[in-house]
C-alpha cells in the first residue's frame, strides 16, 4: 500500500482540493448579480465613481445646535456609550434618503440619539416629552 492511498492522505487531499476552490465553491461570482452587487456592497457615505457636481464651500460660523451636537457626541464617547467607529457606523447606517437629507451635525444627532434609545439610557417617551418641552420653550420666546 503506498502513502497517497491510505485513508487520511485521500482526505488531505480532498481537503486541499477544496481549499483551493474555496473562493469558486462559497462565494458567488459578482457577475452573477448582473451589475446588482455593487450596489448592494455600496454605503450611503460611499459615493465612489458617482456622478456628482461641483462642491459649493461657504465660509460660516457653526450654529449653536451643531456645536452642541458635536459636544454631546464627544461627551458619549468620553463616557463609553460609544467609539468612534460605532459613532460613524451609526451615521453611515442611516440610509441614502436620511443621510442625504441631513444637513452634518443632524446625522450625527440623530444617530446619537438612537444609540442612546437603543442601548436604553434613554425612553422614547422621555425623549418626546423633552422635544416637547423644548418646543415649547422656543414658542414662548
Amino acid at each position: 500500500m503506498t502513502a497517497n492511498s491510505t485513508p487520511e492522505a485521500q482526505a488531505r487531499a480532498a481537503n486541499a482540493s477544496a481549499f483551493e476552490n474555496a473562493d469558486d465553491r462559497e462565494f458567488p461570482d459578482p457577475h452573477a448579480f448582473n451589475g446588482t452587487f455593487k450596489e448592494f456592497m455600496r454605503t450611503a457615505h460611499d459615493l465612489g465613481g458617482e456622478a456628482g457636481g461641483p462642491i459649493q464651500l461657504q465660509e460660516r460660523e457653526q450654529m449653536a445646535w451643531e456645536t452642541n451636537t458635536l459636544v454631546t457626541c464627544e461627551c458619549l464617547a468620553w463616557r463609553g456609550i460609544w467609539n468612534h467607529t460605532e459613532k460613524l457606523r451609526r451615521v453611515v447606517d442611516l440610509g441614502d434618503k436620511q443621510y442625504f437629507s441631513l444637513p452634518y451635525a443632524g446625522r450625527f444627532l440623530l444617530s446619537a440619539t438612537r444609540a442612546m434609545v437603543d442601548k436604553r439610557l434613554v425612553t422614547l417617551a422621555e425623549l418626546t416629552n423633552k422635544i416637547d418641552e423644548v418646543k415649547k420653550r422656543y414658542e414662548q420666546k
